[in-house]
C-alpha cells in the first residue's frame, strides 16, 4: 500500500470523517452476521426471498429482510417486486455487488488458508504439549 493512502487511512480514522474512511465505509457495509453470505449466495443467480430463507435456515426472517434492505441502501443488491399474487420479490446483485465478488472470492480463499494454518499451529501447540 503506498504511503499516501496509509496517510489518508490513519488521517480519517482518528477524524470526524469515519464515516467516509476507505476502511471503516466498507467495513460498515458489509458488517453484519450474514451479508457476505448474502452476497455470496447472490453472486451466481438472482434469487426471491423464499429461497434465500431456505439457504440460511439459522436467519429469521426480521434478520434477513433487515441484511437484505442494508444491502440495498448501499447499493450492493437490487430488489425486483413483480405485481402479481402472490407477490414475487427477487434479490440480484448490482454493478456495485458484482464489483465486490473479487474482493468476497479473496476473503473465502483467505478463509481457507486460515484454517488450513489454524489446523497446523493446533497441531503444532499439541506436539509441544505432549513433549512436556
Amino acid at each position: 500500500m503506498s504511503k499516501m493512502i496509509n496517510n489518508e487511512i490513519q488521517n480519517c480514522l482518528s477524524t470526524t470523517e469515519q464515516k467516509k474512511c476507505p476502511i471503516v465505509k466498507p467495513q460498515n457495509m458489509i458488517a453484519g452476521k450474514w451479508k457476505l453470505t448474502i452476497l455470496w449466495l447472490l453472486s451466481n443467480q438472482t434469487r426471491r426471498f423464499g429461497e434465500l430463507q431456505r439457504l440460511l435456515p439459522d436467519i429469521s426472517k426480521g434478520i434477513l429482510t433487515r441484511q437484505l434492505r442494508e444491502l440495498e441502501v448501499d447499493y450492493l443488491i437490487h430488489r425486483e417486486v413483480y405485481r402479481e399474487v402472490p407477490p414475487k420479490v427477487e434479490y440480484s446483485l448490482t454493478d456495485i455487488g458484482i464489483s465486490f465478488i473479487p474482493i468476497l472470492t479473496s476473503i473465502a480463499s483467505w478463509g481457507e488458508e486460515y484454517e488450513r494454518k489454524k489446523v497446523n499451529m493446533e497441531e503444532f501447540q499439541v506436539g509441544i504439549t505432549n513433549k512436556r
